[in-house]
Order: structure tokens, then C-alpha cells, then sequence
């Protein structure tokens, strides 16, 4: 049983992103709704690939930060091509170094699953490289971070 929840406050629409984000996540379910005082959803219940979240309809008053953001390890670049392009749909913004905001403004990382061996390793200055390349990036591209690492 997970024992901590991320609880993502929303304006209005709490549905709408669960709804999107179970759309684009294998392994997602959307779970109960839990309705406000006027009848429309107050929470809203989903899991993403095991990580169970709540989406509350909380009005205006916050606003999502890059101080958080959910990373997302891919295999290769075909799942970072398809979570990037589904995430920044209708909307979103690409940021830097394979961060991007979808368009409700919550921040995602989507990165290799080989990202600690691409820029980590015995050889500083290949870790360099490869950061160096990073830094330039807006979605990160595997055979370019891995040219750069080998140059």
C-alpha cells in the first residue's frame, strides 16, 4: 500500500487531467469521484502505472510550480518521442532538458532510463559531454547524448 499520495490541486479541471493523463499512461485506471457541494467533482481518484494520485477541483487560489514535477523513465526514444507529444498537446510548452509543462501547467521530465549512465560513469569528461549536450536540449534525444558522450 503506497503510504504518501500526491494530491494535484486544479481549478476546474480535476476530471479533465485525470482523464487525460490515464488516456496516456499504460497501467492507469481512474478511480472514484467524489462529488462537491455544487454536485460536480471535488476529487477525483487515479493511478498511474502503480503511483496512486488524488486530482482536487480547488479554484484559482494555487497554481502549479517547476518545483514539482513527475519524471518519467523511458526505455527509448519512440516512448520519450509518444509522452512528449501526448503531454505537450493542446497546449503545453516545452522547457529544457526534457522538462515540459502539459496544459493544465503541471511539469513532467521525460528522460531515458539510461540517463545515470549517460551522464554519470568513471570518465568525468565524457559526463561532461553528454551534459553539456543535455543543457542544450529541449526533449532529450538518446543518440545525440550518447555522439556527444563518445565524441
Amino acid at each position: 500500500m503506497q503510504k504518501i499520495t500526491p494530491f494535484l490541486w486544479f481549478d476546474t479541471q480535476a476530471e479533465e487531467a485525470a482523464a487525460l493523463y490515464v488516456s496516456i499512461f499504460p497501467n492507469a485506471r481512474l478511480g472514484r469521484v467524489t462529488p462537491g457541494p455544487d454536485g460536480r467533482a471535488m476529487t477525483v481518484e487515479f493511478e498511474l502505472n502503480g503511483l496512486s494520485l488524488i486530482a482536487l477541483n480547488g479554484g484559482p487560489h494555487f497554481k502549479f510550480t517547476e518545483a514539482v514535477s513527475f519524471s518519467v523513465p523511458c526505455e527509448d526514444q519512440a516512448e520519450i518521442d509518444a509522452y512528449w507529444e501526448k503531454l505537450i498537446a493542446d497546449g503545453g510548452q516545452p522547457s529544457q532538458c526534457g522538462w515540459l509543462k502539459d496544459r493544465f501547467g503541471l511539469s513532467w521530465q521525460i528522460v531515458p532510463k539510461a540517463m545515470p549512465e549517460l551522464l554519470g560513469g568513471p570518465d568525468p569528461e565524457k559526463a561532461r559531454r553528454a551534459t553539456a549536450a543535455m543543457m542544450k536540449m529541449t526533449k532529450l534525444d538518446i543518440a545525440e547524448l550518447r555522439r556527444a558522450r563518445e565524441e
